[in-house]
C-alpha cells in the first residue's frame, strides 16, 4: 500500500482540467455579489473548473470557517462567522439565476451552535422550494454531533436526498476525522432514513489514505446495512502541505471493481473514479433514479 510519505508525481491517469475562465467568472461574480461561498472554492476541489464552465457549483452555507480541523481538508478553521440570515434566500437566487435542476448545499461543520447549523440547511431548502419548486435538492450535510433532533430538521424540510459522508475506513477515521466518530456517521445516516423513508440517503469515501481492499469492501457493506442508497468513492488529493499525505494513488481499474462490487451490493447508484467527489456530476443520480421528475422538468 506504499508509505506515508506524499507521493510527488501525479500518475498519468490523474490530469489537471484546464478552465474556461469567462464562465468561472461569471459564477464567481454572482456568488460574490450575494456573498454566498462555495465549497468548490474553500475545499480547492479539483473539479472546479469543469463544473464552473457548466455553470454548476455546490454551495457552502454558514460561512467560511469550520470549527472542526479535519486532516484532508481545505476549509480554513477557526472562529466561525455569523449566521446569514439573508443566505437561505440568496442561494436560491443564484441558484435560480444558474438556472440549476439538481442544487447542492453544504456547510462547515458549526459545533458553536445550539442546533449545529440544522435550521440553516432547512431554512436553505424552504426558500429553494420557493424559487425552483421543480428541482431536485441534495443536501451534503456534517453529523451534528448525532443528535437525533438537528437530522429531523433537515429531513422535515424534505429534500430529495441526505447526503453525509464517511470519508474513510474505521481505523483511519481518528487520523483523517479527529472530531468525529464513524459508528456516529453511520447513525446519521440510518436516522435521516428512518425519519422519511421516501427520501434517498447517500455517503462518499476518499480512497489512497492507507485503507486495504478488504476495509473498503466492509465500509460499503456498513452503508448498505443502514440503508444507504448512493455512494461516492475518489482519490484523495492533498490540498497543501500541512494536510495528510497522499499514501497511495488508486488505478481507475480498482475504482471500477468498487463501482462493480457496490452495485452487486444493491446501491442505486455508484460513482467510483479518481475524481469523483461528492457532489461532483450529483445530477447524474438524479438522472437515474428520478429520472421521471427531471424528464418532466425538461419538456
Amino acid at each position: 500500500m506504499g508509505t506515508m510519505a506524499q507521493v510527488q508525481r501525479l500518475p498519468e491517469w490523474l490530469k489537471i482540467r484546464l478552465p474556461r475562465p469567462d464562465t468561472i467568472k461569471d459564477v464567481e461574480r454572482m456568488m460574490r455579489s450575494k456573498r454566498l461561498h462555495t465549497v468548490c472554492e474553500s475545499a480547492r476541489c479539483p473539479n472546479l473548473p469543469e463544473c464552473w464552465s457548466k455553470r454548476t457549483a455546490t454551495f457552502m452555507i454558514l460561512g467560511d470557517t469550520c470549527t472542526r480541523a479535519c486532516g484532508f481538508c481545505a476549509i480554513k478553521v477557526g472562529k466561525p462567522l455569523t449566521v446569514d440570515e439573508e443566505e437561505p434566500k440568496n442561494v436560491a437566487s443564484v441558484a435560480k439565476d444558474l438556472g440549476l435542476k439538481h442544487i447542492v448545499v453544504t456547510s462547515v461543520a458549526r459545533d458553536d451552535l445550539a442546533d449545529e447549523g440544522a435550521g440553516q440547511f432547512a431554512k436553505t431548502i424552504h426558500a429553494l422550494r420557493e424559487e425552483l419548486p421543480e428541482a431536485i435538492v441534495e443536501v451534503l450535510v456534517p453529523d451534528f454531533k448525532g443528535k437525533r433532533w438537528c437530522v429531523q430538521i433537515v429531513t422535515d424540510a424534505r429534500p430529495e436526498i441526505y447526503n453525509h459522508n464517511v470519508e474513510t475506513v474505521p481505523r483511519l477515521h481518528t487520523i483523517v476525522r479527529p472530531q468525529a466518530k464513524y459508528e456516529r456517521s453511520l447513525r446519521v445516516l440510518e436516522t435521516a432514513k428512518e425519519l422519511n423513508p421516501k427520501i434517498y440517503t447517500k455517503s462518499g469515501i476518499m480512497l489512497g489514505l492507507g485503507e486495504t481492499q478488504e476495509e473498503v469492501v466492509g465500509v460499503l457493506k456498513d452503508l448498505r446495512a443502514v440503508g444507504v442508497d448512493a455512494v461516492t468513492l475518489g482519490q484523495y488529493l492533498r490540498p497543501t502541505m500541512r494536510h495528510l499525505p497522499v499514501n497511495e494513488f488508486i488505478h481507475p481499474s480498482v475504482f471500477k471493481e468498487y463501482e462493480r462490487i457496490g452495485s452487486e451490493m444493491g446501491f442505486a447508484f455508484v460513482a467510483s473514479a479518481p475524481f469523483v467527489r461528492s457532489s461532483y456530476n450529483a445530477i447524474e443520480f438524479s438522472r437515474k433514479v428520478m429520472s421521471e421528475r427531471l424528464a418532466a422538468m425538461e419538456r
